[in-house]
């Protein structure tokens, strides 16, 4: 008789016990909310931790480097040339807590840098000609098309950035 009751009951207990426990994993962090709002610290180091059944919930995140890839599209020079640009980022979530409060989760990060970055980059390219989107340096040209005298060479206009610096502008 006693085996009857001790039995259900170390099923139930042992069923509460694997709900209340969650796994970090080394490449995960976990922010546990209970009704949806944070509670407690967030989880960055790998482990065994334990949270309230049903009530609370582990939401996720990876602790790795994360890539972005934006649609590649023509963007217009200053000077009214169009240019095919593909922008990409690599980024990380630092602090699992305030990535949880304000973009929910990754799809919602990728959503906001999609809006972030593309202005910014499609901004940042159209002040500047094309001269100084493509060319690194004032070198002088060594090569010419086929059937082009000399003195039909045209003067390049000055660099005075470069493509080097815009890109270290669009990093910045």
């Amino acid at each position: 008789m006693k085996i009857r009751t001790i039995v259900p009951v170390l099923v139930v207990l042992g069923f509460v016990a694997f709900l209340s426990a969650y796994i970090v994993d080394e490449t995960e962090q976990v922010v546990v909310t209970q009704f949806g709002k944070p509670v407690g610290t967030p989880k960055t180091e790998a482990g065994l931790y334990f949270k309230i059944p049903v009530i609370q919930h582990a939401n996720y995140f990876p602790k790795n480097l994360l890539q972005w890839d934006g649609d590649p599209g023509q963007v217009p020079t200053l000077d009214k040339t169009f240019i095919w640009v593909d922008t990409f980022a690599r980024w990380r979530i630092s602090d699992p807590l305030l990535f949880f409060q304000t973009v929910t989760n990754v799809n919602g990060a990728l959503g906001r840098l999609d809006d972030i970055l593309e202005a910014a980059v499609r901004n940042f390219i159209t002040s500047f000609p094309l001269i100084e989107s493509v060319r690194w340096t004032n070198r002088t040209l060594d090569t010419f098309e086929v059937g082009m005298d000399v003195q039909d060479m045209r003067e390049l206009p000055e660099i005075v950035l470069g493509r080097q610096q815009i890109m270290r502008g669009v990093l910045d």
